[in-house]
């Protein structure tokens, strides 16, 4: 426990610090983030738990330079369909229209990692909610937990703000991922070594 400890405490030293804020506050919640990447790091499984982990320390994280990411045209998605999407910082999303019109308030772009224990989300349009199938986990049209264990325990799925121009969406997301001790790809699998030592997923161009 000595060395997860003392892991976590390098990867916090090296990781930018929020601009305001409780310090103390702060500091706890980075390193629990962190030391749940750490202690799991040697057995954890390849897919979505993977990434369920490793999302609490991307998508918490103040300051990131955030970017608008071209997604789709508004016409090749058609209301009730939706479309996956990775955020160069290694956030998994799940884009849904659903709506007919064309304006960004006809699609949600939510995580598509369950608050639960970290499984696939999907939008099933003919019941108007997204489903999480590992514990049968309901979230509303807005990601809001209506039923299972993420209701219970008042959870709800991530937003990423969307906007539509010329025909064209576009998503709001982190552009770099932090330094963590552990970081994989939806496979499980370590996708890119940075100078301290953390791995970190590939970069995408900023499509803005």
């Amino acid at each position: 426990m000595t060395d997860v400890r003392r892991e976590c405490e390098d990867v916090l030293r090296e990781s930018p610090r929020p601009p305001s804020g409780d310090a103390s506050d702060v500091e706890r919640r980075d390193f629990l983030s962190v030391a749940a990447a750490v202690g799991m790091g040697g057995g954890l499984v390849a897919g979505y738990g993977t990434f369920g982990v490793i999302a609490a320390r991307f998508l918490d994280a103040p300051g990131q330079p955030m970017g608008w990411q071209y997604l789709t045209t508004v016409d090749e998605l058609k209301p009730g369909d939706s479309l996956t999407y990775a955020a160069p910082n290694g956030a998994k999303v799940v884009i849904a229209r659903q709506g007919a019109g064309t304006s960004a308030e006809d699609f949600v772009a939510l995580s598509s990692v369950c608050p639960h224990l970290g499984c696939a989300v999907h939008w099933e349009p003919q019941n108007d909610r997204f489903f999480c199938p590992c514990h049968n986990g309901v979230f509303d049209r807005q990601g809001v937990a209506t039923e299972g264990p993420p209701a219970k325990a008042k959870q709800r799925l991530l937003e990423f703000p969307l906007k539509v121009e010329n025909d064209l969406l576009y998503i709001q997301v982190p552009l770099v991922a932090l330094a963590c001790a552990e970081c994989v790809d939806d496979t499980g699998t370590l996708v890119k070594q940075a100078a301290n030592g953390a791995t970190l997923p590939p970069q995408q161009g900023d499509m803005a």
